[in-house]
């Protein structure tokens, strides 16, 4: 674990080295300051050398100097060095993320991958900091402080030695206690963020159903659970404070009696038992410093482990080791396909899946709610794997192309459109990077989306607010349509993607992908018989299996559950009458 977040340190690695470096030069003048000081006292001021009292007091200036420019280069590097950490991590971990396939991301959730890209991040940010200068400075200034009042007085550092070992075996126990409650935290913040998340994505149905006091109550109950393990956390560690400070008050009584009986019997100086006081107080601010840091490194630890699973996570969909770059043409076949979404799973989603679709085709793909179609599609662009069986495009297993390619040449418009914060040219130009206008307007007349982009205020550089909250469903539908045509795939995929335009703009649109695009093979799922029954075939799918693939005239003669679905939506049936002709 602490390998892989380390890795991650790449060009602030020499800022991580000198941070501990000028922390021990600030500790190593702090440490001879108190030796100066015993000198004055004993040697000065006692013998009444002003002469030695001034070059002392030079040295200290000269000491504190140099401790200072020690502690601000280290909290200079320590900032880059965490900060750099933390920048990196989220990159790696963002990195991560786009490889990962659908499955992957169910595994962690969004809310849970969005915790630790935020939250987690920040507590390693601030935990390594922390290492990198409280830590080390603390060590080396207890162990320094250690061995100076040793050298000056065995019998008084036994003070020392014993103060360590009780607050050691305390701050164990406090830290163990605390660890529980800290690793608890961080799964109520991803109840959190998934609390916020739905309420944002969801706000109009939200208000639509008035159901702002029930959303209100689910949000403060995951608020109120992370308060209440953070308090417990604090009950525990608050106690660090007072626990410190009657263990220094012991140590200063202590050293202070043992000390003036060892100044009367002339085994120890003034100058040498005020030296020891400065110690003590080093030793002992040290060790809370110290309690401190491992507070902060147990809570980050959770962090870090989260982390790293991103991190480590093996994407379920890769690259083969000589990946197929091109994509000859947009026939598909399906070979005996099974599919499920958990590997475990007794029951298939797909099942004995067998077509064959030829380059150019228009292939409607219909069927209730439930019966797999989108399913059975995600398999052609490769977003997921088969679980048994093959599928291939341009007569090549897709497992055998690289992704990128594959998905450039099969261009998905899902049912869920998604339109992104920018221009209708920045948005169109995620099918083609570097597509003129002339391009972006010649697919958006296909798509049927010109017309009203040109009415907008600014044409094709009207703003597309965040998801497309500005434009109508039907609007945004047609522009994802462009945005997908943009790429000149092989394969269209258009999963119900025109169930928000009227039927009459459904017909044109597919009337102009025929006339303009001769030789795309193109896959329409939908609800409505009238966006299928002009295509070359339609596949009807039932529970997963296929219960016809033929033209409509066919399907309605041979077809129970077409024809079914036929009948209810042109008022034939006594089902509804959607899509009913006049």
């Amino acid at each position: 674990m602490v390998q892989i977040i380390l890795k991650r340190l790449g060009e602030y690695k020499k800022a991580s080295i000198l941070t501990p470096v000028y922390m021990v030069l600030e500790v190593a003048m702090e440490m001879l300051i108190p030796l100066m000081m015993a000198s004055i006292i004993d040697k000065g001021v006692t013998q009444g050398d002003m002469s030695h009292i001034v070059k002392m007091g030079g040295l200290m200036v000269v000491a504190a100097a140099i401790g200072l420019f020690g502690g601000v280069m280290g909290g200079r590097y320590g900032a880059e060095a965490s900060a750099g950490l933390a920048r990196n991590l989220r990159r790696s971990m963002y990195e991560k993320i786009q490889t990962f396939a659908f499955s992957n991301i169910d595994k962690f959730s969004t809310p849970g991958l969005i915790t630790r890209m935020t939250t987690d991040v920040t507590n390693i940010q601030n935990a390594y900091q922390m290492i990198l200068r409280m830590c080390v400075r603390s060590l080396i200034s207890l162990i320094v402080a250690m061995l100076m009042s040793l050298n000056i007085s065995p019998r008084i550092s036994l003070i020392f030695f014993c103060a360590v070992l009780f607050l050691s075996v305390v701050f164990s126990f406090m830290i163990r206690l605390a660890m529980k409650y800290f690793t608890a935290v961080f799964a109520r913040y991803d109840d959190l963020n998934e609390s916020v998340q739905e309420n944002i994505t969801g706000i109009r149905v939200v208000k639509a159903f008035v159901r702002e006091d029930h959303e209100r109550e689910k949000f403060a109950t995951a608020n109120q659970n992370i308060y209440n393990m953070l308090v417990r956390a604090e009950n525990v560690v608050v106690s660090n404070m007072p626990i410190m400070m009657m263990t220094i008050y012991v140590c200063i009584l202590l050293i202070s009696w043992n000390g003036a009986h060892m100044i009367v019997a002339g085994d120890l100086t003034t100058g040498q038992l005020m030296s020891l006081f400065s110690y003590c107080l080093n030793i002992l601010m040290s060790l809370m410093m110290l309690s401190v840091t491992f507070v902060m490194i147990t809570m980050s630890s959770a962090s870090a482990k989260r982390i790293a699973e991103v991190l480590s996570e093996e994407p379920d969909l890769k690259n083969p080791e000589d990946p197929v770059l091109q994509v000859s043409d947009g026939s598909i076949r399906f070979d005996k396909v099974s599919f499920r979404y958990q590997k475990e799973s007794p029951d298939p989603v797909l099942d004995d899946i067998s077509l064959s679709i030829r380059s150019g085709e228009t292939i409607g793909i219909i069927g209730a709610t439930g019966s797999s179609k989108s399913s059975l599609v995600n398999l052609i662009s490769r977003i997921y794997d088969v679980s048994e069986g093959s599928v291939s495009v341009g007569g090549i297993d897709v497992r055998r192309y690289d992704m990128k390619a594959l998905r450039n040449q099969v261009a998905v418009v899902l049912q869920k459109n998604v339109l992104f914060s920018g221009t209708v040219l920045d948005n169109l130009r995620w099918g083609k990077a570097d597509a003129t206008v002339e391009e972006c307007e010649r697919v958006c007349r296909i798509a049927h989306a010109h017309e009203f982009v040109e009415k907008m205020e600014k044409g094709y550089e009207t703003y597309i607010e965040q998801g497309g909250s500005n434009i109508s469903g039907g609007q945004k539908q047609r522009l994802c349509i462009a945005r997908a045509l943009l790429k000149e795939p092989k394969v269209l995929i258009l999963d119900d993607s025109t169930s928000a335009v009227d039927t009459a703009t459904d017909a044109a649109i597919r009337e102009a992908l025929r006339n303009e695009l001769k030789d795309l093979t193109t896959l329409i799922i939908a609800q409505r018989i009238s966006s299928v029954q002009d295509a070359d075939r339609i596949l009807v799918l039932d529970k997963g299996r296929i219960s016809g693939f033929d033209t409509h005239e066919k399907l309605l003669e041979e077809n129970e559950i077409y024809r079914d679905i036929y009948e209810s939506q042109t008022g034939l049936g006594a089902g509804a009458d959607f899509d009913k002709q006049s």
